[in-house]
């Protein structure tokens, strides 16, 4: 009959909370490695900013210049101007009876802008390294003037009594006309106004497609 080991189960209890706090060690390990992996994986500010920032065009290519095109209607400015011009002939002391003259008020709507579809791709220059882009803008330039017919009449005409009265007489004075509005809208600033929606219709859109900086060259207004 075998005889029991003295002390054997006493001699089994370091070696088990040995594995005991082996194990236990092993799990804070692995606890402090997950915990510093998900710490590591939460974005920082600089992160979140990066994420939400364009990436800059290198390259200005078709679909820019196409984009920018169309913003063309965005920049146009529309003055209406009015005006009241007498024309006549004047023939002296027979005005009464070969006189022929008319006052007609001209109203018409002026429009200016800057033609961007002279805009190409040689128009930019890019600098990769600090993400300035130069654009050189054509000069702003009156794009038309249409004469309100409906508010243009004439509200005064005068003939002697024995004419019956020149037909061009009110032809030459809407023609008149024109180049008055045209000046008054000149001398109002319509010019410069649309240089500026351009210019600042320009720089919104290439800032949003990443660049840091837009340099804008015009070249000077006309005389």
């Amino acid at each position: 009959m075998t005889e029991p080991i003295p002390g054997g189960r006493q001699a089994r209890w370091p070696w088990v909370l040995a594995a005991l706090g082996v194990a236990f060690l092993i799990s804070i390990v692995g606890i402090v490695v997950a915990f510093r992996s998900l710490v590591d994986r939460i974005p920082t500010p600089d992160d979140v900013a990066a994420a939400l920032a364009p990436e800059p065009y290198e390259n200005v290519g078709p679909t820019v210049v196409q984009s920018i095109r169309s913003l063309a209607d965005l920049t146009t400015v529309e003055y209406v101007e009015y005006t009241v011009i007498e024309k006549g002939t004047d023939s002296g002391i027979l005005a009464w009876a070969r006189g022929d003259s008319l006052t007609l008020l001209a109203v018409a709507r002026i429009g200016a802008g800057v033609d961007l579809s002279a805009i190409t791709a040689d128009s930019f220059d890019v600098n990769h390294e600090t993400g300035v882009v130069t654009v050189r803008l054509p000069s702003p330039e009156i794009q038309y003037i249409a004469v309100d017919n409906g508010a243009t009449q004439v509200i005064d005409r005068t003939t002697g009594l024995f004419t019956k009265g020149d037909p061009r007489l009110e032809t030459d004075a809407r023609q008149v006309a024109e180049t008055v509005l045209l000046q008054q809208a000149e001398s109002a600033g319509i010019l410069e106004e649309a240089e500026e929606n351009a210019v600042a219709a320009l720089t919104n859109f290439l800032l949003g497609l990443g660049y840091t900086q837009v340099e804008i060259i015009t070249t000077e207004l006309p005389a």
